[in-house]
């Protein structure tokens, strides 16, 4: 389950992966797999090849790409979304939903 983004922000970050961006969307999220994590960052570009090649940077693997037919991302929770958010200087997601506490 999926809150704390408005639509507009998900249609942003839906038309910029498909016009082949890497891009970044946060939101708040609860699955009974990942009990300690309560927030996620999904990581898109509609090109897979450039998705990989970024996700390799941080030591991602090609195959753990969520092959979503439009929207391609990969997700991103606890120490590696921070570090990675960090990294990448998205700084306002960060802030907004506290990742650095």
């Amino acid at each position: 389950m999926a809150f704390g983004i408005k639509r507009e922000e998900l249609q942003l970050w839906k038309r910029r992966v498909e016009e082949g961006e890497v891009v970044f969307l946060t939101h708040y999220w609860l699955d009974d797999r990942f009990p300690d994590c309560d927030t996620v960052t999904k990581v898109g570009c509609a090109d897979i090849d450039k998705l990989a090649a970024w996700g390799e940077k941080y030591g991602l693997r090609k195959e753990w790409i969520h092959r979503d037919p439009r929207h391609p991302h990969f997700d991103l929770f606890g120490t590696r979304q921070f570090e990675i958010l960090k990294s990448e200087r998205q700084w306002e997601q960060i802030r907004r939903f506290s990742l650095s506490d």
